[in-house]
Parts: C-alpha cells; sequence; structure tokens
C-alpha cells in the first residue's frame, strides 16, 4: 500500500482552487475574487478567496487552508478517542455559493484530508468531502443532473460508491430540530482510507472535479429567470435554514473554530441577508409548499428519472 502523501493532496487542492475561482469569477461575469491570506499562530494557515455582490453572486466564498499543531481538536477526536494526543496536519478547499437569484440554487462542496501522526506508530489518515445543492426554486431536471454528475463521478470506484454517499449525504444535511432536510444533497464522505491512498486520493479529485460540471449548467439555465419580491423573501427565510445548520450541526465549522482557524474565513459560509419568521407555514398549493412537499425529503432521484414509470411524477 502506497504511503500518504500530504504534499500531492496540498498541489491538488491548491490548484482546485484556482480553477473553481476561475471557472466562477467568469460565471459571475461582474465581480472578482479579493484574496485574503492569513496565518494560524498554532501552525499553517490558508488563503480565503470571496466575491461579494457581484453580477451573479450575492456572495461567494472559496477558501483553502492547511493547519497542523500538536494535538488533534476535540471535534476530531470525540468519535476517535485513539487519535487523542497525535500531532495532525489538515488541509482542504471549501466553498459556498449564495447567488442572489432566489431560481439559482445556493451550493456547497469541500475536500479535504487528515493526517495525525504519534511518534513510533503508523500515521493515521483519511480523506472527506462532497457537495450538495439548496434550491430554493427547484426544477427536476436540475436536480436529476446535478445526480447524474455525482453518480458519473463515483462511478469508476463502485456501483454502491454513489448509492451510498447519496444517503450519507441526505442523513448528513439534515436539520434535525427542523425535521427537514437542508435541501436536495448530493455526496458526503469522511473517514475514507480503506480503498488505500491512491484510489482515495482519486476519489477525492474525482469528486472535486466534478462540480463544476453538475452546478454551471443550473446557474446558466436559471440566472435569468424573473423573481420578485415574494420569491426573494423566501429565498431570506430559507437561508435561516442554511445558517442554523452551519452554526449548530456542521463538523467543519466545529473543527475549524477549535482548531484556531480564522473565523472570518470559517463563517464566509453565511450568507449576507438572510431572515427569520416566527412559525411560518407555506401557502397550500404555492411554489413555496412545493419546495417542502416534493424536494425536502429523500429520493431516488436517478431511479425515479431511469424508470419507465416514474420518470416524470410531477412536473416543473
Amino acid at each position: 500500500m502506497s504511503q500518504a502523501n500530504l504534499e500531492d493532496v496540498e498541489r491538488y487542492l491548491l490548484d482546485l482552487q484556482e480553477r473553481l475561482c476561475d471557472a466562477l469569477a467568469a460565471e459571475d461575469g461582474g465581480a472578482g475574487f479579493r484574496e485574503d491570506a492569513w496565518q494560524r499562530r498554532e501552525g499553517g494557515g490558508g488563503r480565503s478567496r470571496v466575491i461579494e455582490n457581484g453580477a451573479l453572486f450575492e456572495k461567494a466564498g472559496v477558501n483553502f487552508s492547511h493547519v497542523f499543531g500538536e494535538r488533534l481538536p476535540p471535534s476530531a477526536t470525540a468519535a476517535r478517542p485513539q487519535l487523542a494526543g497525535r500531532s495532525f496536519h489538515a488541509v482542504g478547499v471549501s466553498w459556498v455559493l449564495h447567488p442572489e437569484n432566489p431560481h439559482v440554487p445556493t451550493s456547497h462542496g469541500n475536500v479535504r484530508f487528515l493526517i495525525a501522526e504519534k511518534a513510533g506508530e503508523a500515521p493515521v489518515w483519511w480523506f472527506g468531502g462532497g457537495f450538495d445543492l439548496t434550491p430554493y426554486y427547484p426544477v427536476h431536471d436540475d436536480v436529476v443532473h446535478w445526480h447524474r454528475v455525482a453518480r458519473d463521478a463515483c462511478a469508476p470506484f463502485g456501483a454502491d460508491v454513489y448509492p451510498r454517499l447519496k444517503a450519507w449525504c441526505d442523513d448528513y444535511f439534515y436539520l434535525k430540530h427542523r425535521d427537514e432536510p437542508r435541501g436536495v444533497g448530493g455526496l458526503f464522505f469522511d473517514d475514507l482510507n480503506e480503498w488505500g491512498f491512491e484510489t482515495s486520493f482519486g476519489f477525492q479529485r474525482a469528486v472535486g472535479d466534478a462540480f463544476l460540471d453538475a452546478y454551471l449548467p443550473i446557474v446558466q439555465r436559471r440566472r435569468t429567470t424573473p423573481w420578485s419580491a415574494r420569491e426573494r423573501d423566501f429565498q431570506l427565510y430559507r437561508r435561516g435554514r442554511y445558517v442554523e445548520f452551519n452554526l449548530v450541526w456542521d463538523r467543519g465549522t466545529l473543527f475549524g473554530l477549535q482548531s484556531g482557524g480564522r473565523s472570518e474565513s470559517i463563517l464566509m459560509s453565511l450568507p449576507p441577508l438572510v431572515s427569520w419568521r416566527y412559525d411560518w407555514k407555506p401557502e397550500p398549493g404555492s411554489p413555496e409548499e412545493r419546495l417542502y412537499r416534493d424536494y425536502l425529503r429523500p429520493r431516488d432521484w436517478l431511479g425515479e428519472a431511469e424508470s419507465s414509470d416514474g420518470s416524470r411524477s410531477f412536473h416543473d
């Protein structure tokens, strides 16, 4: 089994950040990314890139970080107490995209690698990551396209990989206190090392490289859709769920804060504008109700689309 190579992973992630930023800035067409390089006192640092008030993205961030230290933070050792006291390197790229137009979904993704070491013992390492989609006024074909790209990225690694990671994503991006999903899912994986380093690293690259193919066609189809104050109000309301998940449940947020990461970079995932309403319910029969009824629940999107009698259980 080949040994873990932190330098190769870091090189790939830096290149991925460049490619994501180039493509997203070109798609926005009105604003470039502002970059902040930062250093972590305990070891490491990163470069954060953010668009604000662009032609497409109200806020978009693509962050690279490489932090290291003498001991893992509690969020990393809670489920792995045997790793307590090990030194570590954690490297990753994360991105969160908040378009202004309510018809263009919010999206998030990340790919990361962690290695923990202790003198006299073999290093312990794993990959994690994925991407997910959070629409406000979803279109069925967009969701099917999103999941088809996710499945195709997983296919070379086994027929069971996409269904397993799709279900993991549905379970992870779930607001337990609201009893509802954050969006329509995608892929999520963590603790990936059972394939060995080269194959696991290849899978991380496949997921990272697939994101633009999954997201940009949706953006291009929806970015000119007219929208009203009602749709904007609903988008801001649903963004509240995004904030709740990131601050209450997201492991990456917790790891970043506990490891002494840069708060501005960690919290760049939050949208610039958001609202909460007390005990709000969508109007029966409205497009807003349709999001809850038809999309905010786990579904076999590809199985439905590819079956002869279930490809259009409802129409957009």
